[in-house]
């Protein structure tokens, strides 16, 4: 199965978002829903080869529309996300199909209060690692540049003229790949997906040691 299905069905719901049509689709988006399963299990079973991952989730595409302006009742894509064995491992990856915005994401889009501080305090103690991590040539030529929100000025208790500042003011660490809809239904995107996470690891195997441990370098995890 397809999931050509998949970005056929999302192209036809982004111009019948209300409900009627999509009851009378069902079936459709049921083929949708299950070719979308099998390519995302396919990318989970790969990735155990190389790295540790507790579950795959895939997000529904009914909307909360309680509490925003926008009420169309569905999402137009499909997403899921690939959570690494915590607290031992860190960072997480995230694959959305959509047409005309399909793309992937790994890294740290919601850092609780504690981990963004710990990181923070690290950067502002030494940036070298991490700067010659994600500078990288081969990092670089596969993942770009670090994106993420991030704070006008430096976080409280931050100078603002540290030298690691564009770092530190961040409140996300994130990496993503766009992808056509052509790269998407070729038969080889579980295994590009794949090996594209498996280049993010020296990223997150640094970011993992900052966050099970403390600035003298003493773990956190209890044994």
């Amino acid at each position: 199965m397809s999931i050509k299905l998949a970005i056929e069905f999302l192209k036809k719901l982004e111009k019948n978002n209300n409900r009627e049509w999509f009851a009378d689709n069902k079936p459709e988006y049921d083929k949708a829903l299950k070719a979308t399963k099998l390519v995302f299990n396919d990318i989970y079973s790969k990735m155990q080869v190389h790295d540790e991952l507790d579950k795959m989730k895939l997000f529904r595409i009914y909307r909360d529309v309680r509490f925003s302006k926008n009420k169309l009742p569905y999402k137009n894509n499909f997403g899921g996300t690939f959570h690494r064995v915590k607290p031992r491992l860190r960072g997480g990856y995230y694959v959305q199909i959509q047409p005309g915005n399909n793309f992937i994401a790994c890294g740290f889009w919601d850092p609780s209060k504690e981990d963004l501080l710990r990181i923070r305090k690290e950067f502002e103690m030494d940036d070298n690692e991490i700067k010659s991590i994600i500078n990288d040539s081969k990092f670089k030529s596969v993942w770009g540049t670090l994106k993420g929100d991030e704070l006008k000025t430096a976080p409280r208790n931050f100078d603002k003229d540290h030298e690691a500042i564009d770092l530190i003011k961040k409140k996300q660490y994130i990496f993503s790949i766009q992808f056509t809809d052509a790269e998407v239904i070729s038969e080889d995107f579980a295994q590009k997906v794949n090996d594209y996470f498996k280049t993010i690891r020296p990223f997150f195997d640094y970011m993992s040691d900052v966050l099970t441990t403390d600035l003298n370098g003493v773990s956190l995890i209890q044994d």
